[in-house]
């Protein structure tokens, strides 16, 4: 499929050498990560505390209802990932990101003012109906190049780890302080300041002429490597929330008190991004496909090394946990980087954006997909079985992956 002839800022500094990032996609790359900052604070700040707060509501007794409320966020974004890709493909980008992030702002309030359970309910949904990911990432595609992609994705991932880790910190403060009105009017605070963040410091998008080629949803399916990426998504989404039902019990038990975990978190994710300069070196080296599948691989080990814990076979001390977090955390954010990074690439460029809401699509439903398995085979079969269905699911992941062959960065034009 013919490229759409665009007029993209990036063009004039094509002939930038190697992997050094120019002073717009430099701007390009921090501005879009602090969207995805901003607006994961707001979700990540009410996950720890979420269940305990929706019990003060009416109807938060119903333990079922609770774990609806929560995971109705991932429902509804996966619901709208591909259909507000596609948007972005035909009207533009700026324009699905804001209109999403004034959805997600909306369900925040609804959320901030909402005086029972169901009340939560209605804004959580909100929340994903926001589901701006798609868009935001086919914009930092556009507006840099292949040989700087995976850096600006990793520095999205990053923007994410460290919200995550900042958010265990200040989210029992938050809920001291304001409960659940006052998080979700946090959130939707943080989501106007990203939407001023998408007006006026993310740099134009390029330029779409009415001409340009138009791609049909349907031909994401004639590419297989695309399919691999997709599923990808699915099982590392779905290991990681699977094995969170279980890793917090396992450093209990290893004697760190629940509300501290976040001093082996942050650590351990910080840690992480220092080791990520070797998939960029691996990268540069045209081995990106070895730093796939290593990144595969060590989370798998990781998976095993839980399970040896939870069964008594390997001492449950932290120092052994906090070195598994960190070599989660390192094969986690490469694939983070390098995933979406290879998708965008991979993609008819008239369904980037498509591609990157069906990458997401299966992203949240692998979410969803990780609470409840790790629930249930954490209530019929223990942490065991729950880390030997994680480590079956990194195998047959690495399997799925095997046969990927990763494209070279794209010629300049």
């Amino acid at each position: 499929m013919s490229q759409p002839h665009t007029d993209t800022p990036s063009t004039s500094s094509d002939t930038a050498v190697g992997s050094t990032m120019t002073p717009l996609e430099r701007r390009a790359s921090a501005s879009l990560a602090l969207i995805f900052a901003l607006r994961m604070l707001g979700l990540f700040l009410v996950l720890p505390v979420f269940a305990l707060e929706a019990a003060k509501y009416p109807g938060g007794q119903d333990a079922a209802l609770v774990g609806l409320a929560m995971g109705l966020y991932g429902l509804t974004q996966a619901v709208f990932q591909l259909p507000l890709g596609l948007a972005s493909d035909r009207w533009g980008r700026k324009r699905v990101i804001v209109a999403g992030l004034a959805v997600f702002a909306l369900g925040s309030l609804v959320a901030a003012l909402a005086d029972s359970l169901l009340g939560l309910m209605v804004g959580r949904a909100l929340q994903g109906a926001g589901a701006v990911s798609a868009a935001v990432t086919a914009l930092m595609a556009d507006l840099t190049r292949d040989s700087v992609r995976t850096k600006a994705m990793a520095l999205v991932g990053a923007s994410i780890g460290l919200m995550f880790a900042l958010a265990l910190v200040l989210s029992p403060l938050l809920a001291a302080w304001g409960g659940l009105p006052g998080i979700f009017g946090l959130t939707f605070a943080l989501t106007l300041a990203g939407i001023a963040v998408v007006l006026w410091v993310v740099p134009p998008e390029p330029v779409r002429h009415a001409d340009a080629p138009r791609g049909k949803a349907s031909e994401l399916w004639q590419h297989p490597d695309l399919l691999r990426l997709n599923a990808g998504v699915f099982l590392l989404h779905t290991v990681q929330m699977a094995m969170w039902v279980a890793v917090p019990a396992l450093l209990v038990s290893a004697g760190l008190a629940k509300d501290v975990h976040w001093k082996l978190y942050l650590p351990a994710v910080v840690l992480s991004f220092v080791a990520m300069g070797g998939l960029f070196a691996l990268e540069r080296r045209g081995r990106l496909r070895a730093a796939l599948l290593g990144s595969i691989g060590l989370i798998l080990v990781v998976q095993i090394g839980l399970g040896a814990v939870a069964q008594a076979v390997l001492p449950a001390s932290l120092a052994l946990l906090g070195g598994l977090m960190f070599l989660f955390f390192v094969g986690f954010n490469a694939l983070e980087a390098s995933q979406p990074s290879l998708v965008s690439r991979m993609a008819p460029a008239a369904l980037r954006g498509a591609a990157l809401g069906a990458y997401n699509t299966l992203q949240s439903l692998g979410l969803f997909a990780g609470g409840f398995l790790g629930g249930v085979l954490a209530k019929l079969g223990g942490m065991p079985a729950l880390f030997t269905a994680t480590a079956a699911l990194m195998l047959l992941w690495l399997l799925i992956t095997w046969p990927l062959q990763p494209i070279g960065r794209a010629p300049r034009h």
